[in-house]
């Protein structure tokens, strides 16, 4: 984009329109944001709050797992809230440094959550090829300094574009047909050669999203070929089962995000709130769920959450009897 039709006017204020075309439609669309919102929040807390109080969960499994819903609260609690209030009150009105911020947490989650994916691919490749010395490579002290390089990794690489953002002039137009702020979603209302911020945006997905997709592609395939030099058929069943969750949770949420990017590339005719309902669904969706695949597929968590709701409602029963 070249540099055109300068104002001298940069607007510091936009206006969210949620989903355009469907504004009549935004009271109804707010019940499935608003479930999955609250599934999401308690889901998570639950299974931070059951990983962090049982010591038998502190393993290093399950210490991943709970940064991973650490990561989808803060992911769930920085876009819907926002989304909510623009469909119930029509409360779209946002600065541009909140704007900036809003995008910056985002972008770094999504990026942490992508790095713990790989950690945990890692994880399960070392649970299977060495049983025996999973414990002594993988301790506490080694999993705290993955957690701060996973989070390091993800702010070093949007904080530039905070620079990228505050160099621009936004004098074009300063309605967001949006319920949250993206990057080039923004920089492509300013009037300035936005070539840069394109080229960075590319740049930041292929050396994080895509370079982590790779990394538990390999993981995967070195764990298959692990699993079947296995002499047992229950030893490779009870392997293959140990993954079945992460697995989920990758498909879960590479695929909404990949689909998403192909219809933005490729579907020109395609109606605009169709693009921003995928949008929302990959921030929506995989909070929600990831609770629900590990409380069912992990035997461990399920006990421990079937423990504490029985152990409830007996407690309960003896308070009435």
């Amino acid at each position: 984009m070249t540099t055109i039709n300068h104002t001298g006017v940069s607007h510091t204020v936009f206006h969210m329109l949620g989903i355009p075309g469907l504004e009549d439609q935004h009271m109804w669309i707010s019940i499935p944001f608003f479930i999955s919102y609250v599934i999401a929040l308690l889901g998570n807390s639950l299974l931070i709050f059951i990983i962090l109080t049982k010591s038998s969960l502190h393993e290093p499994m399950y210490l991943f797992v709970c940064m991973l819903a650490g990561t989808d609260i803060v992911l769930s609690t920085c876009t819907v809230p926002q989304a909510l209030a623009i469909f119930w009150f029509h409360a779209g009105e946002i600065s541009l440094n909140r704007c900036i911020t809003q995008f910056f947490i985002i972008h770094c989650t999504f990026i942490s959550e992508s790095g713990i994916l790989l950690v945990m691919a890692c994880d399960r490749y070392i649970a299977i090829c060495y049983p025996l010395r999973y414990t002594t490579i993988l301790t506490h002290a080694l999993i705290g300094k993955i957690g701060v390089i996973i989070f390091v990794r993800s702010y070093c690489t949007i904080f530039p574009i905070i620079f990228l953002l505050k160099r621009l002039t936004f004098c074009q137009n300063n309605i967001i047909p949006h319920t949250f702020c993206e990057h080039i979603g923004l920089a492509k209302y300013a009037c300035d050669d936005i070539r840069v911020n394109i080229w960075y945006g590319l740049f930041v997905i292929v050396s994080t999203i895509v370079l982590d997709v790779l990394l538990i592609f390999v993981s995967y395939v070195l764990i298959l070929c692990a699993v079947f030099h296995m002499p047992s058929q229950d030893a490779r069943h009870k392997a293959l089962n140990t993954c079945g969750s992460h697995v989920c949770i990758i498909i879960l949420f590479y695929g909404p995000a990949i689909f998403t990017t192909l219809t933005q590339r490729f579907g020109r005719y395609i109606p605009p709130h169709v693009h921003i309902l995928l949008a929302n669904i990959c921030i929506l969706v995989p909070p929600m769920l990831n609770p629900i695949i590990y409380g069912i597929k992990t035997k461990q968590i399920r006990e421990q959450v079937a423990h504490m709701l029985f152990a409830e409602q007996k407690w309960t029963a003896c308070n009435y009897c």
